[in-house]
């Protein structure tokens, strides 16, 4: 019988060989972006240290409350639009662009694009 690893375990994989190519530091720190199935979270993280400098997700209630729905493209959009916003007011203008293992189209492109138009260089 043969027996398919789950999507979940090879998205982790991949997540681990894209991590082995680069990480964040203070002057460049890496945008993390994971989503499930009803929400998504951004992170921008310096690796160098191990904090969270800024963060944001479509649970909460100021981002959530512009939204109608919470996993779709048009929220993955706002919620690049918030990331960006809450780095340049932090000062953080220069991010690596890690996509967790997921696919780079839909939602995480979506996410990323937003992220770029409203003033973050990756």
């Amino acid at each position: 019988m043969v027996k398919k690893e789950s999507r979940n375990k090879i998205r982790e994989n991949k997540h681990k060989r894209i991590r082995n190519r680069f990480s964040g530091t203070a002057q460049r720190p890496r945008l993390a972006v994971f989503r499930s199935n009803n929400h998504m979270y951004a992170q921008i993280i310096d690796d160098t240290v191990g904090n969270t400098l800024v963060s944001a997700s479509t649970l909460q209630k100021d981002v959530k409350a512009e939204l109608e729905k919470t996993n779709n493209v048009e929220a993955a959009s706002k919620l690049g639009e918030v990331i960006a916003k809450r780095a340049l007011e932090k000062g953080i203008t220069n991010v690596v662009f890690d996509r967790g293992g997921f696919i780079y189209q839909g939602k995480v492109k979506a996410l990323a694009d937003a992220a770029r138009e409203a003033g973050l260089q990756f």
